[in-house]
């Protein structure tokens, strides 16, 4: 991958550009616009948000004040866990549409499993969620669908519909890799993608991550982008500030050593937001 644009190509044949632009914990309204905005200057052509995020609506104003055609960019947004379910997932899905001021999503997907802590019918919540979203990508209304934080027992159910996901979108970057998940992931032909590649912020002040960035003259963020593209996940790296948004691109003119992906590959646990799908109670 030599560009922001260069793409991966998913099972069902859609191309997706192999960096994204996250908006998570990205204030609705004008810091939203303009993060968006500065993020499409630079080069991004594939945004990621959220019905969670709250951010849609600015997004969408972004995306139309960027200059860029529509068909050039590829959009992502993710259904809330309140909204799973057969007829639920549809009507927000209408919602997200009016939000975006779009009339298709490139990619949908399932924000985080139903799991046995809420319910002891996660596993039918899960596949009438996904029964919804396959009939919307069948319509011809999204173009690729898939999961998020999904790990493989959520997973198994899946795979064997009528069409599995395309894309797992988890928390993964040096110090969490969540290996199992990717493998399955990988064995089942799931593009897998990367939220908080930098640990949202929690990885910049570390020191082994400092030593090695230091060798490439890079930053910590720039060489945990780096790190996850060179794993073959497709990070969302995310900032409302302009010159982060600008020096996250600056990605291609560099590649980790071995040795160096080595060491980063047996880090402790560290970065890791807490987050676990089978305990989350949203």
């Amino acid at each position: 991958m030599k560009t922001l644009t260069d793409t991966f190509k998913l099972h069902n044949g859609t191309e997706i550009p192999g960096v994204g632009f996250g908006t998570w914990q990205t204030p609705d309204g004008e810091t939203a616009v303009n993060a968006v905005k500065k993020a499409i200057e630079s080069g991004y052509r594939h945004i990621d948000t959220a019905a969670a995020y709250k951010n849609e609506g600015s997004v969408g104003q972004a995306i139309r004040e960027s200059g860029v055609d529509r068909k050039d960019l590829f959009i992502t947004s993710k259904l809330w866990n309140s909204e799973r379910g057969y007829e639920t997932t549809k009507a927000a899905f209408d919602s997200t549409l009016k939000a975006l001021g779009t009339d298709y999503l490139d990619l949908y997907l399932i924000h985080w499993p139903a799991n046995k802590k809420q319910s002891d019918d996660w596993e039918t919540i899960n596949l009438d969620t996904w029964k919804a979203m396959t009939e919307l990508y069948k319509e011809g209304k999204i173009k690729a669908i898939g999961v998020s934080n999904f790990m493989p027992h959520h997973l198994e159910a899946l795979v064997n519909t009528e069409i599995k996901p395309m894309v797992n979108q988890i928390e993964y970057h040096p110090g969490y890799t969540q290996d199992d998940t990717v493998a399955y992931c990988k064995q089942h032909d799931i593009l897998v993608e990367a939220w908080s590649p930098i640990g949202s912020g929690r990885l910049l002040e570390n020191e082994d991550l400092k030593k090695i960035a230091g060798k490439y003259d890079k930053s910590v963020a720039q060489l945990c982008i780096r790190y996850v593209m060179q794993n073959g996940i497709l990070p969302l790296p995310k900032s409302v500030t302009p010159s982060r948004i600008e020096e996250n691109t600056h990605l291609f003119d560099f590649e980790i050593s071995e040795a160096d992906m080595d060491q980063m590959d047996g880090m402790d646990t560290v970065g890791f937001s807490g987050m676990t799908p089978d305990e989350m109670d949203l």
